[in-house]
């Protein structure tokens, strides 16, 4: 099979939605290496980078509450900052890039993803939605 290894994904193709940081980007621990109260990070296998989580929240109004949080790791030599928060929102807004998805069978026996990333950012912004007839229309009229 030529799909091996961690599977690249776009953030449209993960967060659809969008997704909002809920919680702090830690250090992520190896538990191998790490012992008698000494902690050791732990370094992704693929790049040897170290790895941190952090905790977000999936926009999707479609999923029922206990998927809602997922765990983000993040590749990168110093902890990552997360984007300033936006006035008038409880949670902070972010996108990825360079995702990376890895398929496994979790300790339920159900399918479930690892999500790693290369870069954590405040949402680009959008282009403005293209006008419809009627919206074209009703602008040519005021004009």
């Amino acid at each position: 099979m030529a799909l091996q290894g961690p599977i690249p994904v776009t953030f449209a193709m993960v967060f659809p939605h969008g997704c909002y940081i809920v919680g702090e980007v830690e250090p992520v621990k190896d538990f191998d290496a790490s012992s008698n109260g000494r902690f050791v990070q732990a370094r992704d296998k693929q790049t040897a980078e170290l790895v941190w989580q952090v905790a977000v929240m999936d926009g999707d109004p479609t999923l029922n509450p206990a998927q809602k949080t997922v765990a983000v790791k993040i590749l990168a030599p110093v902890q990552p900052v997360p984007p300033q928060p936006m006035p008038g929102l409880p949670f902070t807004p972010v996108e990825f890039d360079g995702i990376t998805v890895t398929p496994y069978v979790n300790a339920a026996g159900r399918l479930a993803f690892s999500i790693k990333v290369q870069e954590m950012h405040a949402p680009r912004q959008t282009a403005q939605p293209a006008q419809t007839a009627s919206t074209a229309k009703a602008g040519k009229e005021a004009a």
